[in-house]
């Protein structure tokens, strides 16, 4: 399914995106449980074990930021992440030994659905092997407008990147030590995947659409 090039440009830049992985039908079984999951939400005022929520959630507006752990929740999302064509991507990269670490579905509610910081996976891995990768299943149409993932390309040959400040581990790093006009956005659509090294440095924008 990859080419020689695709995995050259993985080595080097530290991310790719794939289009059409998961099928339309796939897409649509995930958003539908999604959506069922949003509304469970409803029922809850404050983050849980399988919520973590805006400030302004409410019953009548859920706004979720994030379902936990979703493949302890629901037969779809377990599948979803054992997918074969995915998992036959991901040996391209690391091999045939792939050992999963967690997941979690990210969400941005319309207009100012919550940024995502500039950080590094690595830096909230307590790994001494970064042979490690994330992917990204896109159930959206992911745009600049609606704060698709960013990325500093070339990053992951950095050295490790401190995400503390005064001594303390704050998840995020410091917005001055590196140039973010040199950040690439990645856009596209439902059903692709985005695959980005353990050691890249990513964050995101606001959703400021109405989807």
């Amino acid at each position: 399914m990859l080419n020689s090039k695709q995995v050259a440009y993985y080595n080097s830049n530290g991310y790719l995106t794939i289009e059409n992985v998961y099928s339309a039908s796939q897409i649509k079984l995930l958003s539908d449980v999604t959506d069922e999951f949003v509304e469970k939400s409803r029922l809850v005022t404050e983050e849980n074990d399988m919520f973590s929520l805006e400030s302004d959630h409410s019953k009548d507006n859920p706004r979720l930021t994030r379902i936990k752990t979703p493949q302890n929740f629901h037969s779809i999302y377990k599948k979803a992440v054992k997918d074969e064509k995915m998992l036959d991507i991901i040996e391209h990269f690391i091999g045939k030994n792939i050992r999963f670490q967690g997941a979690k579905l990210n969400m941005k509610m319309p207009q100012g659905g919550r940024q995502v910081e500039w950080h590094t996976d690595w830096g909230h891995h307590p790994h001494t092997n970064d042979d490690m990768l994330a992917v990204g299943i896109a159930l959206d149409d992911i745009t600049e407008e609606n704060g698709c993932l960013m990325v500093i390309p070339g990053s992951h040959k950095w050295d490790a990147i401190s995400h503390h400040e005064d001594g303390f581990f704050v998840g995020a790093v410091d917005i001055n030590s590196f140039d973010v006009k040199k950040a690439i956005n990645i856009t596209s659509n439902a059903g692709s995947i985005s695959i980005h090294h353990v050691r890249t440095l990513h964050g995101s924008a606001p959703n400021m659409s109405d989807k």
